[in-house]
């Protein structure tokens, strides 16, 4: 291993022996040699603390050791030193020794991402190199000892590779499991292996995280503490079978589960005490019965807090980014619904109608959080924000999106909507990151353009992604661009061609045009399917 390699080893060596309480840390300075055993371990050399004559003092055993250095340790201790290390690490150490390499067969703790496999390609690229290093690695894994499985993907993985790998992950001493994926096309949800999970570690799994998965449960977990599901496909019948029989449970987190059409948490979860539910317009009831939750976070429906089921809650935080007059609502009905509430945090729009007078700067990111916007969404709305602001300089719209349902703009789009003319004389930079061929992203721009007279640099990044520069070729100098779905890859063809029909034409010689494309390496459409160029 290298100098950094030992260095870390060493930290792992400390940290066990501070834990286990042998108290080497007090007598031993620990330093990495040149040779190592046969059976992985180290040389340790000693260095005594104290005077001469204290040394003189210490018992015979003290002293033995310091005449042998080499310290043989049990093989359970290297094994949980080598559990300690980063996955990379422990690989590397498995390489060079025996001992390290049947504690990799056995490791307990298998986290794969991005990140601890060290993958540094495009997201196509990722997608592949994670897929073969996971699978060689589970392949040789015995499944002996696994505790926590742990597996994120910013697109799907092959069913095929995910049911052999759970197949191995899931034993009989499962604690914790965790599986994320980012899919581009949400209508495929990985069929999770309930039956794998309930059969046998049932009574051992303590940790649940899924995401973008269809999760069926036949029963309950008797020791399940932590649940969290993100736009997992779970009916509330199935929902309400799993918690009725988890009376372990301690936190619980929903978010956006569509088929979830209402949510029953029944009072025999007297250890609940966290709960967030993020929904939309699927959740149609809402009975909570934990008797001791004492802390909810809720973004929906704001009628569904009066269903009941909250007296004993203390920390409650409301949102709703789809209803207004969040603030009016609380003041009136909180206090009956939550009496003994002791802290309260609102999110809402601003709907009250009067002017920022001293706002310059204005930034302001949309979310698809279902992937895309509804099409009944309005972009020119922005408008009145804007004009709302009389000194504004720079405005900043932000949009992420996975998919894009509004109306794209085409030829039959002769007549384009404007709002009533209003001054926007400080604006001098305008940026829309996100840009898509939408109707009204046009009539936003080209109300802006018609009304900031003052305007002096106009931005369009017809894509969302960590990078900034008219040449996304040239990040390759120091990193990679971000992962962007083929939808919207070819959604900001259509943007392209929007800009140069719809924009160009009205920008004045006074103001910069800087229209951001896609990169030619990482966002290239060849390949992806038939173009979808509606904009001509």
């Amino acid at each position: 291993m290298s100098t950094n390699e030992g260095l870390r080893f060493e930290e792992a060596v400390a940290e066990v022996a501070s834990d286990e309480g042998w108290g080497l840390q007090k007598r031993w300075r620990l330093r990495r040699t040149s040779s190592s055993g046969a059976d992985g371990s180290v040389t340790l050399l000693a260095k005594r603390k104290g005077s001469p004559c204290q040394q003189e003092e210490d018992d015979n055993q003290d002293a033995k050791r310091m005449r042998n250095p080499r310290v043989s340790l049990p093989e359970d201790i290297w094994y949980h030193i080598h559990s300690l290390l980063p996955l990379r690490d422990a690989a590397r150490a498995a390489c060079v020794s025996s001992t390290f390499l049947y504690s990799w067969r056995c490791r307990p703790n298998l986290i794969f991402s991005k990140k601890t496999l060290g993958l540094n390609g495009n997201w196509r690229e990722n997608v592949r190199e994670l897929v073969n290093k996971v699978d060689h690695i589970m392949k040789n894994h015995s499944g002996i000892g696994l505790r926590t499985f742990g597996l994120q993907s910013y697109n799907l993985i092959n069913t095929y590779y995910l049911d052999h790998w759970l197949n191995i992950a899931i034993t009989p001493a499962i604690e914790e499991l965790s599986l994320t994926q980012f899919p581009e096309n949400n209508t495929k949800y990985y069929n999770f292996p309930c039956s794998i999970l309930f059969n046998r570690g049932g009574n051992s799994i303590k940790h649940i995280c899924l995401s973008h998965c269809a999760f069926r449960p036949t029963g309950g977990l008797n020791f399940l503490r932590r649940l969290h599901l993100g736009e997992v496909h779970i009916t509330g019948d199935e929902l309400e079978c799993l918690l009725s029989n988890s009376f372990a449970l301690e936190q619980l987190t929903l978010k956006y589960c569509k088929e979830l059409n209402y949510l029953r948490i029944p009072c025999q979860l007297q250890q609940l005490k966290d709960l967030e539910v993020y929904e939309r317009k699927a959740l149609q009831m809402m009975e909570v019965k934990a008797p001791n939750l004492s802390t909810f976070h809720y973004d929906g429906n704001l009628a569904r807090l009066s269903d009941g089921g909250l007296l004993a809650v203390k920390k409650l935080r409301i949102s709703s980014f789809y209803q207004y007059n969040n603030v009016h609502y609380a003041s009136a009905n909180l206090s009956s619904i939550v009496p003994t509430i002791e802290t309260l945090i609102i999110s809402s729009f601003v709907v009250a109608p009067f002017k920022f007078l001293h706002l310059k700067s204005l930034k302001i990111s949309l979310i698809g959080f279902n992937g895309a916007f509804s099409p009944a969404y309005d972009y020119l709305s922005l408008a009145y924000f804007i004009g709302a602001s009389p000194v504004l300089e720079t405005f900043t719209l932000i949009v992420s999106q996975i998919r894009m349902e509004h109306d794209v703009i085409s030829e039959n789009s002769s007549h384009l909507r404007q709002m009533p003319r209003s001054s926007h004389g400080n604006i001098k930079n305008v940026n829309i990151i996100g840009f898509c061929s939408a109707k009204s992203m046009i009539e936003l721009t080209c109300h802006i353009l018609e009304n900031a007279t003052s305007l002096e640099c106009l931005t369009l990044d017809t894509i969302h992604d960590d990078y900034v520069h008219p040449d996304r070729l040239s990040v390759h100098e120091v990193g990679f661009c971000g992962r962007i779905g083929s939808p919207m890859i070819m959604e900001a063809e259509n943007a392209l061609l929007a800009i140069k029909r719809y924009i160009v034409g009205k920008v004045p010689s006074t103001v910069k045009l800087v229209v951001l494309k896609p990169c030619s390496w990482c966002h290239a459409t060849e390949g992806l399917g038939v173009k979808d160029h509606r904009v001509a």
